[in-house]
């Protein structure tokens, strides 16, 4: 229909017949309005429906999980922190033995006291490299042996920087010693490790997993700050050196690390900003004119015009993950898992407040900076964000596009890893282990993927109603998504870590975010459109909380911790506890020199504490 007043347009042309699918073809005050308003509600009803389904479907999946007959180390140990100063004349080991088989006097197995491992990882690490280096020079000598010279020709290296510079040896000899010198080392460096360099934090298992999942939920000490305790995650997933932080501690790094993502936070929102206003053609023109040649091409200009932008903020996102990641483990968070958890929420902060908020406001107002120079007003303001908040559906659609088109495209075929498997498997892999580690693919990456979906559902969700275009395009994404993500889940990624479904509280909770904020989107836009019923729209954001209230009751606790009920369910085998037990020693602990008595006693030993 043709607006008696200007439509609220702002996409310059390029996508104007998407316009008149928009509430940019509706004018203030229309009638048309409650067509809109009562979708606004039917979203919001069908998110609940769903969400809550797919919460109990998450839940009933962790359970039989949980369930498995099979023996898991996770299952039956605790991990013990602020372990308060032992009494004069007794051991650490002694003093957590003594604690938990008073309380647990059938069912306490043995404890391990955390360590710190920082030099004999470095050791243990200087092992490996040289163990594989030597492995890669046997593969190459055998390799260099042939009828016309069957003695071969030997390995060399320089022991100087990368290997270009200092005294050339012989590599295969060299390594031989390095081995010999690294592994005396390390047997020593585990003693004293083992008995000096004892940490207030143990790993406390149990012959039942039960009383494990039981005692992984209780509050153990009257003080809070003494002898907190969570379930055990898998070995590997340990954070060894965080363990050792105390209880206040962690709460100070937590909100230090809270108050720097705010500010990084705020501070990229200006580059991003300037970033959705400068990456177009005209301006990059202007600013590099040896790329006019180029523009020029009418064919090339177009796709350049669609995805430039959308382009250049997927490649400054990419910085983010491991600067955020580093931020998690800063907290003093103890698990590899959680500290994925916890980066992924920082990133969807930071992709919500600034690629969606950031360029839909920030890219408005610098465009219209002039017109709110010359009328700073908060009407002025307010109707200049009406008027532009459904041509930035433009380009959120074309950001959608790009991400499953291309996204997916990637992902699927894999070009790239593939491309450097087949170069690493011609010129540097010679062992069977080098293969199997150029073609490691790694896990599914839930640290980025996870926001990067989250972002996905808030822009639909915002937009779904101010531009209902951008609805298919979000059902193809998530659809293709479903399609591809599982294939290579199930058959290409070799996950890292299992945290038996813990992702998804935070999953819920994001998508739970994204409706509020959308549902407040729409109750701004509808009263910049002067639609008189525009308070109708605030139970929404109400009825969103309570819902997520319910949810958690009801749902959260069994993943915050196991359920009782689940772990009791019977095992296929009696548990080899020793086993368990070992699983837990770290990498750089163990060696094939010590027996198996000798590293009980390590463990088992340490030198008596000073008086308090």
């Amino acid at each position: 229909m043709k607006a008696q007043s200007k439509t609220q347009t702002s996409s310059n042309g390029t996508f104007s017949e998407l316009d008149k699918l928009s509430m940019a073809n509706i004018t203030a005050s229309s009638s048309r309005l409650w067509g809109f308003f009562i979708a606004c509600y039917w979203v919001s009803i069908v998110t609940f429906v769903l969400l809550w389904r797919a919460y109990k479907h998450v839940s009933c999946l962790r359970a039989e999980a949980l369930k498995s007959p099979d023996v898991k180390p996770e299952q039956f140990a605790i991990v013990v922190r602020d372990i308060p100063h032992a009494p004069q004349g007794q051991t650490r080991k002694e003093q957590v033995d003594y604690y938990f088989r008073t309380i647990y006097p059938e069912t306490f197995y043995r404890s391990m006291i955390v360590t710190d491992n920082k030099e004999a990882n470095k050791i243990w690490g200087s092992l490996e490299k040289y163990k594989k280096k030597l492995a890669h020079a046997e593969a190459v000598y055998e390799g260099s042996k042939t009828t016309a010279k069957p003695e071969g020709t030997r390995p060399t290296n320089k022991t100087g920087f990368l290997g270009l510079v200092g005294k050339k040896v012989d590599t295969i000899q060299y390594c031989n010693k390095k081995i010999n010198e690294l592994e005396a080392r390390l047997e020593s460096e585990q003693k004293v490790t083992l008995r000096e360099k004892q940490q207030d934090a143990a790993v406390v298992f149990f012959s039942s997993r039960v009383v494990a999942a039981s005692a992984s939920q209780s509050l153990h000490a009257q003080m809070v700050d003494t002898w907190s305790v969570f379930d055990a995650p898998e070995p590997n997933q340990l954070i060894w050196p965080n363990l050792k932080i105390k209880y206040f501690q962690r709460e100070l790094r937590q909100y230090l690390v809270y108050f720097i993502v705010a500010l990084t936070i705020f501070f990229y929102m200006i580059p991003i900003t300037f970033i959705s206003a400068f990456t177009t053609l005209d301006n990059l023109v202007k600013y590099l004119p040896f790329i006019k040649p180029i523009v020029n091409i009418k064919a090339l200009r177009t796709v350049l015009e669609a995805y430039l932008p959308q382009l250049a903020l997927i490649i400054f996102l990419a910085l983010l993950p491991k600067l955020l990641l580093f931020l998690s483990k800063f907290e003093g968070i103890p698990t590899e898992s959680h500290a994925v958890r916890a980066a992924s929420g920082k990133y969807f902060y930071f992709t919500v407040l600034n690629v969606f908020i950031g360029v839909t406001i920030g890219g408005t107002l610098f465009k219209a900076f002039k017109r709110i120079r010359e009328h700073p007003t908060l009407d002025e303001i307010s109707s200049l964000l009406a008027e532009s908040l459904p041509g930035n559906a433009t380009f959120f659609l074309t950001y959608v596009a790009l991400k499953f088109f291309i996204g997916y495209g990637l992902e699927l075929s894999r070009i790239v890893p593939l491309i450097i498997y087949h170069l690493k498997r011609k010129y540097l892999c010679k062992t069977e282990a080098e293969l199997k580690e150029a073609w490691r693919p790694g896990d599914l990456g839930y640290g980025t993927r996870v926001p990067g979906d989250m972002l996905i559902v808030t822009i639909v969700f915002c937009y779904s109603v101010i531009a209902p275009v951008i609805i298919p395009f979000g059902a193809l994404y998530f659809g293709l998504g479903w399609l591809v993500l599982r294939n290579q889940a199930l058959k290409v990624y070799v996950p890292t870590f299992e945290s038996y479904g813990r992702m998804w509280p935070h999953i819920h909770n994001r998508i739970l975010a994204s409706l509020i904020l959308y549902q407040i989107t729409m109750f701004g836009y509808f009263g910049t459109q002067k639609f008189y019923y525009t308070p109708l729209v605030l139970p929404l954001p109400i009825l969103s909380l309570i819902f997520g209230f319910v949810c958690a009751k009801k749902f959260y606790p069994a993943f915050q911790h196991p359920a009782l009920e689940v772990a009791a369910n019977t095992l296929k085998e009696v548990p080899n506890m020793e086993l368990i037990f070992r699983a837990y020693i770290p990498p750089s602990l163990r060696s094939e020199k010590i027996d198996d008595d000798r590293v009980e006693d390590a463990l088992s030993q340490c030198s008596r504490t000073a008086p308090v």
